[in-house]
């Protein structure tokens, strides 16, 4: 499964001003000199000028713009990805959610731990190549070396040392769709799809190349059915376990919970590409790691900011405790 994975409102003054209103001064003849012995008559009262009439309130045709977020996608087809979402939110609740927390609370910690360093161990090498059309080639060696550490020492990828001393080298997420929205490439229509969960068109087509890169890298074994299935079983059970405290948070936020989940994805989305850019916070995780602490999950066109804990697990794990990069709440 994928993971459920910032504006300004701005009102453009009306085209017509009302003008300013101000006391006019007229042209007045001069008095005539009283006559001698004559009581000079009485000056004549002052003019009145009326006040300035109140400024016009904005009127029904008055055009209001409001800035879009670089994280909000369009959702043209709202109404069929709402469906999607609750119907694989009906299949997560009957069926991979408790079968996901069985394994979380059955299998030991150290067990999972190894197949989740194993199967992000395999991502490395689309890690290292977008990481090279990125141009950041620091980055890019960095990957090399936890690929070739993790995979030697580290016993295929089950143990991650490259993160440990003396190496620290820390496991970042990339791919295609990162080097596209990197690159300006804007998201495109959003997609919630059944066994895939929310998308974009661009992170789509991103993941679609990524696929093509991981048999050319690790060879056609991959690919081969009886790796690609047991493995993509374990991965999603592994992925909804480690999201599950961000999923009940999701859907206790206020709110339509399809409509918070897809923006949680997208702006986790934008965060992740943001920091490419060297923007953002350098303490918030990739896609890969589960928030933890706070959410703050952005409105739509302005709305407020809606901040959502993350209630800590509470199943122990036997796995020793070991520092995660990038595991901050956004």
């Amino acid at each position: 499964m994928a993971v459920l994975a910032m504006m300004l409102s701005v009102v453009e003054p009306p085209a017509f001003m009302p003008p300013t209103w101000a006391p006019v001064e007229q042209d007045m003849p001069a008095p005539a000199a009283p006559p001698q012995d004559t009581p000079a008559a009485e000056p004549a009262p002052a003019q009145t000028v009326p006040p300035p009439p109140a400024a016009a309130a904005p009127q029904a045709n008055d055009i209001v713009v409001t800035a879009r977020g670089a994280w909000e996608a369009p959702d043209p087809l709202d109404g069929i990805n709402a469906k999607a979402f609750d119907a694989t939110m009906k299949v997560d609740r009957a069926l991979i959610g408790p079968v996901s927390m069985a394994y979380k609370k059955k299998v030991p910690g150290p067990v999972r731990d190894g197949i989740h360093n194993f199967l992000y161990n395999l991502r490395e090498p689309v890690v290292f190549v977008n990481f090279l059309l990125q141009h950041k080639i620091g980055k890019a060696v960095e990957t090399v070396g936890r690929f070739a550490v993790n995979t030697t020492i580290g016993a295929i990828g089950l143990f991650d040392i490259a993160r440990r001393r003396p190496f620290r080298l820390p496991r970042r997420s990339n791919g295609f769709a990162n080097t596209l929205g990197f690159y300006g490439v804007p998201n495109g229509a959003f997609l919630y799809l059944p066994l895939v969960g929310p998308t974009t068109v661009r992170d789509l087509f991103g993941g679609a190349i990524d696929r093509l890169i991981l048999p050319i890298a690790l060879g056609r074994g991959v690919t081969d059915p009886k790796f690609a299935l047991p493995a993509g079983v374990l991965g999603a059970l592994d992925h909804r376990a480690e999201f599950d405290e961000t999923y009940k948070a999701i859907g206790a936020a206020p709110g339509d919970p399809y409509r918070n989940a897809r923006d949680f994805y997208l702006q986790r989305r934008q965060a992740e590409i943001d920091r490419l850019h060297g923007r953002g916070r350098a303490g918030s995780g990739g896609m890969t790691e589960a928030p933890t602490g706070t959410i703050r999950l952005r409105g739509r066109g302005g709305a407020p900011t809606v901040e959502l804990p993350v209630t800590p697990d509470p199943v122990p794990s036997l796995a020793p405790p070991a520092p995660v990069e990038g595991a901050g709440g956004r």
